[in-house]
């Protein structure tokens, strides 16, 4: 069996990962071909391609790049075609991959697609278009295969790797301890793992911090960087605007959390893994102006109240989500304020929070996997 995988970003490597470890598990002599990282590579992907040209926000951003995208994709379909693996996957980056695995469907491979765009928050009329680009769609969250089954798309809930990997109760105190904050209490502060999302985020961030800081002035302030890159802009911000009682922390995001009083975060999955954490925070969300007047104001394509997982999956407004011209040093200061003063606001999350938790751990990865077997024992029956 040939299986060919399609990932951008670090999160879309994980996935991968665990997808082929769990494809090897029911297929040992699988072989894997396409583009990821050292995730997927580890796991005995054959890469063709760099997985982080994928990396890339926003509308604006997006068409800087999009001559360079379009010569990957072009080659990238031409390899795929010529290899004819039993079935395509492509992971997230629905930008790139939903066009990719479209055009593999028409040269007549079988395509999957792991993790569904959120249909649910905005451009919800691209539930229609799935079937044209995938024969199986593989969604993280419960709300999304009822929105597909409207236009008759295949799709299944697996559940999500995250709350696979993340306990369900967690021992703050002894993340304190691993973090050397014993007796002392401290902010975790998450701008993106993506440069252009910490150069927009981090100067509001960091502003924010300052003002605790004047009124809280032991609060210890984490800020993970997810890797040299981001550590080295999170550097750049912070000898620009100094903070004190600050620590960059490679990688040990959870530990950050969950030994944190509250989270300050940009908006994407890390919500997910805050709420995982069972942690309050505030979530933050700022794109390019041109962007947001397009996408927003000109054709109205968002069209939820709430745009942050924990708000969304609990069906309640519980975390402040903070969105552009909102997204202040002042307003996002204040924002965090209440969770740092008051640990009853953090168990009464606690307690909505397990309860999704529990909902979405399922084991994705064999999941996932078992799936996509299924789609090929039913082609080829």
């Amino acid at each position: 069996m040939k299986i060919a995988l399609v990932a951008g970003e670090a999160s879309g490597d994980l996935l991968g990962a665990e997808l082929m470890a769990a494809l090897r598990i029911n297929r040992p002599d699988v072989e894997f071909i396409g583009m990821g990282g050292p995730k997927m590579q580890a796991q005995g992907l054959d890469s063709w391609y760099d997985y982080k040209s994928l990396s890339i926000m926003g509308f604006v951003e997006v068409l800087k790049h999009l001559p360079k995208l379009l010569k990957l994709r072009k080659n990238l379909l031409q390899r795929l075609i010529d290899a004819k693996p039993d079935v395509v996957i492509g992971i997230d980056a629905p930008d790139f991959n939903l066009g990719l695995e479209k055009r593999c469907k028409k040269a007549g491979l079988r395509t999957v697609h792991f993790v569904s765009p959120s249909i649910w928050a905005w451009r919800r009329g691209r539930a229609a278009k799935m079937s044209q680009s995938a024969d199986l769609v593989l969604c993280l969250f419960p709300m999304e295969p009822p929105i597909y089954a409207q236009y008759g798309v295949n799709a299944v809930f697996i559940g999500h790797p995250l709350a696979d990997s993340i306990p369900v109760s967690s021992d703050r105190q002894t993340a304190k301890l691993q973090l050397g904050l014993d007796g002392m209490q401290a902010l975790a502060i998450l701008p993106g793992s993506r440069l252009s999302e910490i150069d927009k985020l981090l100067p509001t961030f960091i502003g924010a911090a300052q003002l605790l800081h004047q009124e809280f002035p032991q609060l210890q302030f984490l800020i993970p960087a997810a890797n040299g890159n981001c550590r080295s802009a999170i550097m750049r911000h912070l000898q620009e605007r100094p903070l004190p009682n600050t620590r960059i922390l490679d990688g040990d995001t959870q530990t950050a959390m969950i030994a944190s009083k509250a989270v300050l975060l940009a908006s994407g999955t890390a919500t997910l893994e805050a709420m995982l954490c069972k942690r309050p925070m505030v979530v933050c969300y700022r794109i390019s102006p041109i962007t947001y007047f397009i996408v927003v104001k000109l054709l109205g394509l968002i069209k939820v109240s709430s745009y942050s997982l924990p708000n969304v999956l609990t069906g309640d407004r519980l975390v402040p989500e903070l969105m552009q011209e909102q997204c202040n040093p002042d307003t996002v200061a204040q924002a965090l304020k209440p969770y740092i003063v008051d640990d009853r606001l953090a168990d009464a999350l606690a307690a909505r929070f397990l309860a999704v938790h529990l909902d979405l751990k399922k084991n994705a990865a064999q999941q996932a996997a078992l799936a996509v077997i299924r789609l090929l024992e039913t082609e080829r029956r």
